[in-house]
C-alpha cells in the first residue's frame, strides 16, 4: 500500500515583518507634509496582535491605513492579514481605527474550508487540527487539485501550504 501523502492549509503572518511596516510608516507619517503636523499616532502591540491609529478625522485615519497596506504589501504581508474595525469616535474630535492582526484559522473559517473540500469528491482526507487543517491523499494530483481549488477561494483570510509531503 502507497503511504499518504499530505500537507497543512495555515493561515500565519510574520510578526517581524509587520513590524518593519509598523516603523517605515511611522516614519512615513513624520516626514509627509499632509501628516507630518495632523497629531496622528499609530501603535502596534505585538502579544495583542492589534493595530490601533489615532487621527483627527476619519480622512486622515483612512491616508494612515492606505500608507501602512502599502507598505505591509511592499514587506510580503497579505492585506487580507488584518482586519480593519469602523472607525470610532474618541475623545477630542479625534478618530480611532483598530485593525487585528489574523493568526491561524478559526474553527468557522476551518469547517468552511473542510466542508469545500469534501463538496470536491476528491478522494482526500481533511482532519482540522486546532488553528490548522491537515489534508492527506494517496495521490499527490488531488492535493495538487485540492490546493488550486483553495487558491481561488476568498475565506478573508491569507492560506498558506506547508508540509507537503
Amino acid at each position: 500500500m502507497a503511504k499518504d501523502s499530505s500537507f497543512d492549509v495555515v493561515s500565519q503572518v510574520d510578526m517581524q515583518e509587520v513590524d518593519n511596516a509598523y516603523q517605515q510608516t511611522v516614519r512615513e507619517i513624520s516626514q509627509r507634509y499632509d501628516l507630518k503636523d495632523s497629531g496622528s499616532e499609530v501603535a502596534l502591540s505585538k502579544p495583542e496582535r492589534t493595530i490601533a491609529i489615532s487621527a483627527p478625522a476619519d480622512f486622515v485615519a483612512r491616508q494612515i491605513t492606505d500608507v501602512l497596506n502599502s507598505k505591509l504589501i511592499k514587506r510580503g504581508v497579505d492585506i487580507k492579514a488584518v482586519r480593519w474595525d469602523a472607525p470610532v469616535a474618541a475623545s477630542g474630535g479625534t478618530v480611532r481605527v483598530l485593525g487585528r492582526i489574523i493568526d491561524g484559522i478559526d474553527q468557522d473559517t476551518a469547517k468552511k474550508i473542510n466542508k469545500d473540500i469534501k463538496a470536491l469528491k476528491l478522494k482526500c482526507k481533511v482532519v482540522i487540527e486546532s488553528d490548522k487543517l491537515r489534508v492527506s491523499s494517496a495521490s499527490k494530483d488531488t492535493l495538487q487539485e485540492v490546493i488550486a481549488f483553495l487558491r481561488d477561494q476568498d475565506y478573508g483570510q491569507p492560506l498558506q501550504f506547508t508540509n507537503y509531503r
